[in-house]
């Protein structure tokens, strides 16, 4: 069975996004592809109706924008929010450790709350950015780096070293975690390994390489899989599977009167709280400086965000019927029933009943399937990107999703209709 061209999509999207700063980059070059142009934060905001442009934060958050023909005071925003960045491990500053038998292992950290022990005896490999030298100090130049053959693998020990390995297994994050990248011998040194890995990558002297934001990721490709071929296999589905959503559904958006926003955020996944993140008044800034160059007021940026709805789109646990126990009786969405509401008595998320209904009124008219998601009672639940930017903007909105398997698994699972149906209903609210 063909996948849909919104799955075919996703993958090709998943395979060229490997970390966070990667899927801003291939973003970008979707934005490009369709005519908008890249604008910078410290550039003078002017524009008019009809335009499509998108400015990025530290090269891991991404902001597009379609101006509508009126002035957003009158219109509000229409906002699609998800992140960019995944849990995953990040590689630290003298990395490498020299073991026993000239093995050499990398120093890592991890970042957000990845599974652990699904990142075992897989083929690993290495993107990020890379920071080198500029004209001066404070203007320094970044460059991406993908490398795509597998480099490395966290390696399991043996289950007849660990007998009660099947019992429960605690890890350590600093013991247990460190990937094998190289054995030493006459030829190559442990000294600046990864240096110079990186520079004859980038094609540059090591020299010029100031710091690094380098992360592993596992080089197997996002597939389809079932019968059918009805589901998605990849890492990253939490969040980047929405992000992708937001920028098809932008790139097809038909309302040309109201202003159109896809925003894309980093570090959710560790709390929002950077300058790129939810909790930070980016997105404020440049709704506030698109009102104000439309001719408007302080108060027409007031008047702006009353009318103004945001659709904040992070991913939903899907049933597991392996364990039935831990999903709410009544609440507990299924792979392939349709984008998820995200519901939270405590406000964990930003969803009440007038923006769920909103949101549901748009699956209807969009003639695609909804259902929500509910924590069990006895279970805890995160929060997301939308509870967080209301500290920020007092605008109202939902929290949605599509449906996982295994979130925070290297590899999760989803469902392809889900997908095509997630971006039908953007793309309605976006008309």
């Amino acid at each position: 069975m063909n996948n849909h061209p919104y799955v075919e999509s996703l993958l090709r999207f998943m395979d060229n996004s490997p970390c966070n700063f990667l899927a801003v980059n291939t973003i970008r070059g979707l934005l490009n592809n369709a005519g908008y142009v890249e604008r910078h934060l410290d550039d003078k905001m002017e524009w008019k109706a009809g335009d499509k442009f998108y400015v990025t934060k530290n090269d891991s958050a991404i902001f597009a924008i379609k101006v509508g023909r009126k002035n957003p005071a009158e219109t509000g925003f229409k906002i699609v929010a998800a992140h960019s960045d995944s849990p995953c491990f990040r590689i630290k500053p003298n990395s490498e450790i020299p073991g026993e038998g000239g093995i050499v292992r990398l120093n890592t950290e991890v970042y957000g709350g990845p599974i652990l022990y699904t990142w075992f005896d897989r083929p690993l490999s290495i993107a990020g950015r890379v920071i080198c030298k500029g004209e001066d100090a404070l203007h320094p130049v970044t460059r991406l780096v993908c490398i795509a053959r597998p480099l490395m693998c966290i390696s399991h020990l043996a289950i007849h070293f660990n007998r009660a390995v099947n019992e429960g297994n605690k890890l350590s994050k600093q013991v247990d975690m460190l990937p094998i990248i190289a054995k030493v011998n006459d030829s190559l040194e442990a000294d600046n390994m990864l240096l110079k890995l990186v520079a004859a990558e980038l094609n540059v002297d090591m020299a010029e390489i100031l710091d690094f934001d380098l992360m592993l990721y596992d080089t197997e490709k996002a597939c389809t899989f079932g019968l059918n071929n009805e589901f998605i296999s990849c890492g990253r589905l939490d969040d980047l599977s929405m992000a992708h959503a937001a920028i098809t559904a932008l790139l097809e958006a038909k309302d040309e009167d109201a202003t159109c926003v896809a925003a894309i955020f980093d570090n959710e996944e560790t709390g929002s709280g950077t300058k790129q993140g939810a909790g930070s008044p980016v997105l404020a800034n440049v709704l506030l400086r698109l009102t104000v160059a439309a001719g408007g007021r302080f108060d027409d940026f007031g008047r702006a965000i009353a009318r103004s709805f945001m659709v904040s789109a992070d991913n939903a646990h899907a049933f597991h019927p392996n364990y039935a126990s831990k999903y709410d009786p009544t609440n507990h969405p299924a792979l392939g029933g349709g984008p998820c509401i995200k519901i939270n008595a405590n406000c964990k998320y930003m969803s009440d009943a007038h923006s769920a209904a909103i949101f549901k009124a748009l699956c209807i008219e969009a003639g695609q399937p909804y259902q929500y998601f509910v924590n069990h009672s006895d279970v805890a639940g995160g929060s997301t990107l939308g509870n967080i930017l209301t500290g920020q903007i007092d605008i109202e909105g939902v929290d949605v999703g599509n449906p996982l398997l295994a979130m925070h698994s290297v590899r999760e699972t989803a469902s392809c209709a889900d997908h095509v149906a997630m971006i039908e209903v953007m793309k309605q609210f976006f008309s």
